[in-house]
């Protein structure tokens, strides 16, 4: 049966999105044989993926501000076809600071994602169809992630460490062919019209308004939780539950594992529920705090630990898409690329802040704080996405003065 038009838009965007995730964590397994091909101290192999990442924080916002005024579809083509063509090069280096210059090169590409995913989601997509696009596009990021470290392993037992980049790198050529022969169906984001829209603030001056620095706030609150659930709940569960290396490690993947699906769910949820998503995130992330609280807290079997862990990722995935849905809602239109590439440079922040302080608090001896905290800050986050939303709803009714 033939696609429909939203279902193959999401699908072209979700593959560049699978292939943004998928790069960014290309480069970690390749780090023990770069040590040996060039030499180099441990310090410099994270350099690569630092540079990456921060390069694609850095960039979002102002690439944003370029996918409002010029069109999202040139970005996106151009932004994932410097992606593909960096790590294939990184293939035919031989020097180490190559490396270094091709991942600043491959962040610069992956600055692209977010702002002009977004943009062409809500230009493309059926208005009741929206919730699960963006649940489409948030899957396949994390589908990214998931695949990229086993393929690369496999493809470097296969063929070297040079040919799993120069392979993986090449996947992102018939994805920008793809997308070059179905740019018709790639609408960019509605805007206002000039007789009907009214002074609108715009520029620096939306971005620092209070919806916009709440909704900052809200995803680099969940942000934060996710990093520390990812970088200590193994260490936790041993510590402090006695669970056996192995039943920890199966309790993070069976997070991970509901995390994912639960973007799904949550996708389907906020089609069905449009005017009560803001309740339905709230119930979701408490539930999810509430299980991390019980792990943290009480005396469970092992299995009941992993079913926990797998609900509590469950529910805060399903959290997700409301929030993406509540940013785009909040954002003029018109200016969905800003919003979406200021707001979503909040989700590199987060997750690199709570790794060194959670870990530093497990060194002075305290890890049984450490999901008793996660949990805090996610309810932290929902105080910023309700007042995020309240505010965006004051400032949609109140007048706005023009410059």
């Amino acid at each position: 049966m033939a696609l429909g038009r939203s279902s193959r838009v999401s699908l072209l965007i979700g593959t560049a999105h699978f292939l943004s995730h998928f790069y960014m964590l290309c480069l970690p397994p390749m780090f023990l044989a770069w040590q040996v091909a060039f030499g180099v101290p441990y310090w410099q192999l994270g350099l690569a993926a630092a540079l990456m990442s921060t390069m694609t924080g850095i960039l979002q916002t102002p690439v944003g501000f370029m996918v409002d005024k010029h069109g999202a579809r040139r970005f996106l083509i151009g932004g994932t076809l410097l992606m593909s063509l960096s790590v294939t090069a990184m293939g035919f280096a031989t020097e180490f600071w190559q490396i270094l210059c091709l991942a600043l090169l491959s962040g610069v590409g992956n600055s692209v994602i977010h702002p002009a995913d977004y943009a062409i989601l809500s230009g493309s997509v059926d208005q009741d169809r929206m919730g699960r696009s963006f649940a489409f596009h948030t899957f396949n990021g994390n589908l990214g992630f998931a695949a990229a470290p086993p393929v690369i392993a496999g493809l470097m037992v296969a063929v070297g460490w040079r040919g799993a980049l120069i392979v993986v790198g090449l996947l992102g050529v018939p994805t920008v062919m793809a997308i070059l022969l179905q740019s018709r169906i790639l609408n960019d984001q509605v805007r206002a019209e000039p007789k009907h829209a009214g002074p609108q603030l715009s520029g620096r001056a939306l971005l620092l308004t209070k919806p916009m620095l709440l909704f900052f706030a809200f995803f680099m609150l969940s942000a934060m939780a996710t990093a520390g659930i990812q970088s200590w709940l193994i260490t936790v569960l041993h510590t402090v539950n006695g669970l056996q290396i192995a039943i920890a490690s199966s309790a993070l993947t069976g997070y991970m594992a509901g995390a994912t699906s639960g973007t799904l769910v949550g996708g389907w949820v906020a089609d069905t529920l449009k005017r009560h998503i803001l309740t339905f995130a709230v119930v979701l992330t408490t539930i999810s705090a509430a299980l991390l609280l019980l792990v943290a807290l009480a005396p469970l079997p092992d299995l009941a630990v992993i079913v926990a862990m797998f609900l509590a990722g469950l529910t805060l995935g399903a959290s997700r898409t409301p929030r993406d849905v509540m940013v785009r809602d909040a954002a003029p239109p018109g200016q969905i690329g800003k919003v979406f590439g200021f707001i979503s440079a909040g989700l590199p922040l987060g997750g690199a802040l709570t790794p060194v302080p959670f870990g530093f608090l497990i060194d002075r001896g305290h890890p049984e704080l450490v999901l008793v905290l996660i949990a805090a800050i996610l309810l932290l986050s929902l105080f910023c996405g309700g007042s995020a939303q309240s505010a965006a709803r004051s400032a949609a009714t109140a007048p706005i003065p023009a410059e």
